[in-house]
Order: structure tokens, then C-alpha cells, then sequence
């Protein structure tokens, strides 16, 4: 490329000076008369050479370009072809991949075409789930609003949450029981969690919920943030009414010096502390525990792994005690044991005795009588025993009278 545009320049130089040499040599052309004596002006006949050269320049210049498009063009015809001709093996399996995608793609419209009625149907059965949710969700505030109906449900949320820690299988607590403090104030918990060490820890369940109710309810947020403030300030007042009582010295037990406020929802909690975050130490401070299901949960289990390790103890404490009891039975099976031996051996000597007799005494008086025809067989003598008990030599009979007990 760089050699042909080389060549079109020195050509178009050449060119040129022939043009110049050509201008110079050829007859001016005829013109008017001029009056006698004028002259040919140098400038005039400059231009005209230059004319000339400039246009012969354009002529072979655009002779040479277009010879020199032509050539450029066939050689990036064959260049592209060669390089197609490389690439077309590199293209194919891009090429399969695309149509595999394709085909993926192809089956996963199909599917998705197959499976949109299933999926309103599903959308259709949600709505009306979400819709009966909703209605028991109205249900339920409604019937909260009555404050009997809250108190059970609150004590049902209570048990629950008691049957769920596995404290009920163990009678490890004892609902309304009735109790005074040092005051002389009657007092009756919701629940009565006994400990292993016989103290009692005391359950209260009826949080205050009218004011939360009420924001639940209401849908401007002026109205919702006062709803709030007030709830915080109910679940306040009744700690300190809680506060008052005092529930641990109305047990025999030094029982923990604190009571638990049972709130029967984690939102009914969260609400109150978010309005108001000091609720918690105040509550604290004034020896009341406020818990939601989750927290509440979480201390039964500690109290039903303190029973565990409890009957564990006990349990190993029984062990020993009937270890004990089994050891002292043995030593006394083992003097029986050592009795019946001496027995054993004072019998074998007697038996030796009876056969040293029977033979000294008995047997030969009776072979005197078939000498006399009465009868013929020949009496033999029973065998004495050799085998004599072995001794019990345990340490423990030496201690007193084995045949004792």
C-alpha cells in the first residue's frame, strides 16, 4: 500500500515536468490582433501553464487512486475470505452453544406457558388464605377487647408456653394459688414455678393491652404514637402495683426476690420498650422481670435444667444409699454362707462317723448270716466322703459373729 501511493507521487511528479515542457513548447494559441509591437505578459502565460499542470496532476492522480481503491479492495476481499475461512471452525461451536441456549430457552417459555395456571390458581388459594387470616386476625382483636376474655387468653399463652419449656409433666407449677405476704396482703400469681430448692418463682399474666389494642386500631399516626405512649405507660404503672406486692415474701422458702411480668406477644413488648427503652431497667429496679413468650421460655428451661441436675443428684444420692444397704446384705449372706460350710463340714463327719461304725460294728456281725443260709449276697460298705466345704475367707466376717442377723 505504502509503495504504491510512493509510485503515484513520482509519477505525478514526472508528469508534471512533462506538462511544463509540453506548455512551453506549444504554438500560442491564435488571439485577437494585438496592436503592432505587444508582447506576451510572463504571468499570463504562467497561469496557463499552471492550469495545465494542475489539471493533468488531477487527471493521474485520480487514475491512480482509483487503480489504487481497486487493488486495496481485491486484496481485503481475500484477506476477509481467508479470515473467515479461519474463524468459521472457532464460530461452530459458539455457534451450537446458541442453539442449545436457544432450545433451553424455547422449553423454558413452554414450561412457564404450562405452569401459569398453577400459579394463579396458587395466587387465587393465597388471597383467600391471607383473607381468612385476616378475618381471624379482626376476630381476635375483637374478642381481646373484653378484659376476661384477654385474661384467659393470656393464661392459655402462659400454659402454652410452660407445656412447650416441659415443665408441666413434672408438676413444677401451680396455677392461682392464693398466698400472703409479711403485710399481710393477699396475693395470687397466675403461675407458681416451684425450684428444686423449694422456693417458688411467681408468674404474673395480666399485662395491660387496652392501649395497644387501641393503636392497632387507629390509622393516623398522631393517634398510633399516643396509643403507644399510653400502652408504655399502663405496662409501667402495673409493674409498680407488682412492685407493691411483693410475691417472694409470702413463701416459706427464700424464694428470688422478683417477679415476672408474663406480656403474652413479642410485639406488645417490643412496642412498649421502643416508646419508652427505660421500661425494662425501671422494671428491673423495682425487682420485675418483664418477659415476652421467647424470654419467659428461656428461663423455664434454665428452671427445668435446674430440676434436671436435681434428679440427677438425687438419683446418685439413692444410688449410694442402696449401694450401702447391698453392701451390708452381703456381709450378712456371706456369714450365712460360712455357716452353712461349718454345718456341711460338722455333717460330713458325722456321715464318716455312721461309716466307720457300720463298718466296725454292724458289717461283721451281718456276714456271719449267710454262713448260716440266710441270705446269699455279700454286703459291701458305703464309702466315706473325703470332700470336705471350702472356708469363706472374706475379710469383712472377721469384724463379729458371722451366723449373727
Amino acid at each position: 500500500m505504502e509503495i504504491a501511493l510512493v509510485f503515484v507521487a513520482v509519477f505525478s511528479f514526472l508528469v508534471a515536468i512533462v506538462a511544463v515542457v509540453w506548455a512551453v513548447r506549444r504554438p500560442v494559441p491564435s488571439v485577437e490582433p494585438m496592436e503592432t509591437g505587444s508582447v506576451i505578459d510572463p504571468a499570463v502565460l504562467a497561469q496557463m501553464i499552471g492550469s495545465e499542470v494542475k489539471a493533468q496532476m488531477t487527471e493521474t492522480a485520480s487514475t491512480a487512486l482509483a487503480q489504487n481503491n481497486e487493488q486495496f479492495l481485491a486484496l481485503a476481499t481475500e484477506r476477509m475470505g481467508a479470515v473467515q475461512e479461519q474463524t468459521k471452525g472457532l464460530l461452530e461451536p459458539f455457534t451450537e452453544q446458541m442453539k442449545k441456549l436457544g432450545d433451553t430457552v424455547g422449553k423454558l417459555q413452554t414450561s412457564h406457558e404450562e405452569n401459569k395456571g398453577t400459579v394463579s390458581s396458587m395466587t387465587e388459594q393465597l388471597g383467600r388464605r391471607v383473607a381468612a387470616l385476616q378475618a381471624e386476625t379482626t376476630t381476635l382483636s375483637e374478642a381481646l377487647r373484653s378484659r376476661s376474655a384477654r385474661g384467659v387468653w393470656g393464661e392459655n399463652q402462659l400454659r402454652n408456653v410452660i407445656e412447650l419449656s416441659g415443665m408441666e409433666p413434672y408438676c413444677d407449677f401451680t396455677e392461682q394459688t392464693t398466698s400472703e405476704n409479711r403485710d399481710g396482703t393477699g396475693v395470687r400469681p397466675d403461675v407458681k414455678v416451684r425450684l428444686p430448692n423449694g422456693a417458688h418463682l411467681f408468674v404474673d399474666a395480666k399485662a395491660p393491652l387496652d392501649a395497644y389494642l387501641r393503636a392497632q386500631e387507629a390509622t393516623e399516626q398522631s393517634i398510633i404514637d399516643a396509643e403507644l405512649r399510653a400502652h408504655a405507660k399502663a405496662l409501667k404503672d402495673h409493674v409498680k402495683d407488682l412492685a407493691r406486692k411483693k410475691y417472694w415474701e409470702a413463701d416459706d422458702q427464700p424464694s428470688p426476690e422478683f417477679v415476672v411480668l408474663f406480656v403474652p406477644g413479642e410485639s406488645f413488648l417490643a412496642d412498649g420498650l421502643r416508646v419508652d427503652p427505660a421500661l425494662l431497667q425501671e422494671a428491673m429496679n423495682q425487682r420485675v422481670l418483664l418477659a415476652s413468650p421467647v424470654n419467659l421460655l428461656a428461663l423455664l428451661w434454665a428452671v427445668a435444667g435446674g430440676w434436671q441436675q436435681a434428679r440427677v443428684n438425687q438419683h446418685a444420692r439413692d444410688v449410694a444409699e442402696l449401694g450401702a444397704e447391698l453392701y451390708d446384705r452381703v456381709g450378712t449372706v456371706l456369714g450365712k454362707v460360712e455357716g452353712a460350710g461349718r454345718g456341711l463340714n460338722t455333717a460330713v463327719k458325722a456321715f464318716n462317723g455312721l461309716v466307720a461304725s457300720f463298718e466296725g460294728r454292724l458289717l461283721p456281725t451281718m456276714r456271719k448270716f449267710p454262713d448260716l443260709g440266710v441270705g446269699t449276697d455279700e454286703l459291701g460298705a458305703p464309702a466315706a466322703v473325703d470332700e470336705v466345704p471350702r472356708t469363706v475367707a472374706a475379710q469383712e466376717l472377721s469384724a463379729g459373729d458371722p451366723s449373727s442377723g
